[in-house]
């Protein structure tokens, strides 16, 4: 998906959040973080706790990999709400692009505004830049419809 450019400036949205860079002592954070958002997935499985544990560690430490192999410029962010860490943000920028290459959230921070903020932030600092956000989203995953409904449109599938 690709938010253009040249939309409209984004209507503020009054969620606090800041981003701190990613420290090695993280990496605990990090893998509950990705967790989450495979529990929904894992609970349709008949596996123990512990092989859905293994199988977790085995696809983030997988996805870690790759990240790094593949966009060793990218900037990783602890998505902090007050003291609290929230998510991970995985942005790189690039000279034609900001590309958005993952951002999620633990569940008791969704759907508060905070995805939503982040996202504009990272759309504003892209049209400063004259440049679009691009993002690649599961047509399944919910999140889907909050990039529609910030002006991101499909270019490929």
């Amino acid at each position: 998906m690709r938010a253009p450019g040249a939309l409209p400036e984004p209507a503020a949205v009054s969620v606090a959040y800041s981003l701190i860079p990613v420290q090695p002592s993280d990496a605990p954070f990090l893998l509950a973080v990705y967790a989450s958002t495979r529990a929904e997935e894992l609970a349709q499985v008949d596996w123990t706790p512990e092989q859905k544990q293994a199988f977790v560690a085995m696809q983030y430490n997988a996805q870690t990999s790759h990240y790094a192999r593949v966009y060793p410029e990218a900037e990783y962010s602890i998505i902090q709400c007050g003291e609290a860490p929230a998510g991970r943000l995985i942005v790189q920028r690039g000279q034609t692009a900001l590309l958005l290459m993952d951002i999620a959230l633990l569940p008791q921070f969704q759907r508060a505004g905070v995805g939503t903020a982040v996202i504009r932030d990272l759309m504003t600092e892209a049209r400063q830049k004259g440049l679009p956000v691009v993002l690649h989203v599961e047509t399944f995953n919910p999140a889907r419809r909050l990039y529609e409904r910030l002006g991101f449109r499909v270019c490929a599938e």
